[in-house]
């Protein structure tokens, strides 16, 4: 179920100078304000100038929709980073992004990456987010998040030399160096525009300096960083119009985070829009998450069921401890894979897993936490520029990160509940494609969260098979 909360008179004032814009948008937003989900229950609440709460239009309806499939190269701008892959999609959307009335310089950049239509949340945001609305918007991992506050905020901002318009942040150094390259794919055709990313790890000396001779227009990094650089002054946050926090609910539900945030959120103007994303927003975060808004667009799949991915095969192996090593093995040995991310629970076992594969003549990368940050960025790169394909790492690399190529995620150690299965198999099988889930299950406590994860989004993860048809999780094949 969507939720949509429209503008306020506050908020119609605000976007009184983009009537035209409305107009030009109405084929897009059909009577009935069309969704995303076969027989999906909407819900419309139309707030009036002069009527009280229980006054409110409010009704519910129930549709059919006719869902036709469409082939697409790479469906639409996709979380971070994505280049052209070819695949099917399945979407009502029959829009381009040039319905969305972009400028020029952003459709010649979209044009570049491949992409032609815009996703079921790309759809359903972008509009809205164009306008100046508030935005807080759950939904699953790989379906273009990253690109609606990116190509909003290109689209509105106007750059004046030595003015920070607009500040992303979220809660790993990793996802801020992502979105600084999509900031910096999708403005390469407007010279005007400068970004700078900030983050812990990396000597502050550095940043202090960029921010006084080279400032950004646009800014992207970690709360603790850009705190840090705030309270000095060197970052000055008083020009802020879009404040952005993507991956909000790991920074909102932690409490030092949530802390930055706030005296961050302190330091802007009380103006500003405000879009906050993720793929999983527990019903008690979504409040505190709305605190920092004024009327927003709420854009919410209820349902936790539909949080799982269409064209990821899920399967799992029971086994012993002392034999996942050999599993591991036969099973990259035998699977077809472009590449392969391998998710462990420690620094040590992602050491030691990766100086094994290496040894077996498995080339690969590992990437954690107590590596230098220079070191992380550069291992990040080479795996995501096909340098590599087997990928060993820990939960840092679990939210967010988007390498297209990546078609078989393994659990080798089974994470330690199902907001984190979600995020670590959402590597696999992005923006709809298709992909590879294997989970190793070793102990009770293994079984009880990948329970857990078939209850919660009611899939049926099975035992892996003998055989498994290639065609099933290798884009680009019929089955």
């Amino acid at each position: 179920m969507f939720t949509r909360a429209f503008e306020s008179a506050a908020r119609q004032r605000r976007v009184a100078g983009a009537c035209v814009y409305r107009q030009a948008l109405a084929s897009l937003v059909p009577r009935q304000w069309r969704c995303i989900q076969l027989r999906r229950t909407y819900k419309y609440t139309f707030p009036s100038l002069n009527m009280d709460d229980d006054q409110l239009l409010d009704y519910e309806e129930e549709q059919d929709e006719t869902i036709t499939e469409q082939k697409l190269d790479n469906g639409a701008a996709g979380d971070a980073g994505a280049k052209k892959v070819k695949g099917g999609y399945t979407s009502i959307h029959s829009s381009g992004f040039r319905d969305f009335l972009l400028k020029p310089t952003l459709l010649r950049a979209i044009s570049d990456c491949g992409f032609e239509h815009p996703s079921e949340v790309q759809h359903e945001c972008i509009p809205q987010a164009i306008l100046g609305m508030d935005i807080v918007c759950q939904a699953k991992s790989g379906m273009g998040k990253t690109a609606v506050f990116v190509l909003a905020t290109l689209q509105q901002i106007e750059p004046v030399d030595g003015v920070v318009s607009v500040l992303v942040m979220c809660h790993t150094r990793e996802l801020a160096f992502q979105i600084s390259k999509e900031y910096e794919r999708f403005s390469k055709y407007d010279q005007n525009i400068k970004v700078g990313v900030f983050f812990g790890g990396i000597s502050i000396k550095k940043d202090e300096e960029t921010l006084s001779k080279n400032p950004p227009h646009i800014v992207v990094g970690t709360p603790g960083r850009i705190l840090a650089l705030a309270r000095d002054g060197t970052l000055k946050l008083k020009n802020i119009k879009f404040f952005v926090l993507d991956e909000c609910d790991k920074m909102i539900g932690d409490n030092d985070m949530r802390r930055d945030v706030q005296e961050i959120v302190k330091m802007t103007p009380q103006e500003k829009q405000v879009m906050m994303f993720s793929a999983t927003l527990p019903k008690e975060l979504r409040v505190v998450c709305k605190k920092f808004m004024q009327d927003p667009m709420e854009v919410y799949v209820d349902d936790e069921a539909k949080l799982t991915l269409h064209g990821l095969q899920q399967y799992y192996v029971k086994l012993r401890e002392q034999d996942k090593n050999k599993k591991l093995l036969e099973l990259l040995d035998t699977l077809e894979f472009n590449q392969v991310v391998i998710f462990v629970k420690s620094v040590q076992r992602c050491s030691a897993l990766h100086n094994l594969l290496s040894e077996q003549n498995f080339p690969s990368i590992a990437i954690h936490r107590q590596m230098p940050q220079e070191e992380r960025l550069s291992r990040y790169q080479q795996f995501k520029d096909f340098q590599k394909r087997i990928l060993v790492a820990t939960n840092l690399f679990g939210r967010g990160m988007d390498i297209e190529r990546v078609n078989i995620v393994f659990n080798y150690d089974m994470p330690e509940d199902s907001d984190t299965y979600l995020h670590r198999v959402a590597r696999a099988g992005r923006f709809g494609t298709k992909g590879l889930a294997i989970t190793f299950v070793s102990d009770e406590g293994d079984a009880k969260v990948l329970n857990d994860v078939q209850d919660r989004f009611d899939v049926n993860v099975a035992e892996l098979p003998d055989e498994i048809n290639v065609d099933t999780y290798i884009e680009g094949r019929t089955a």
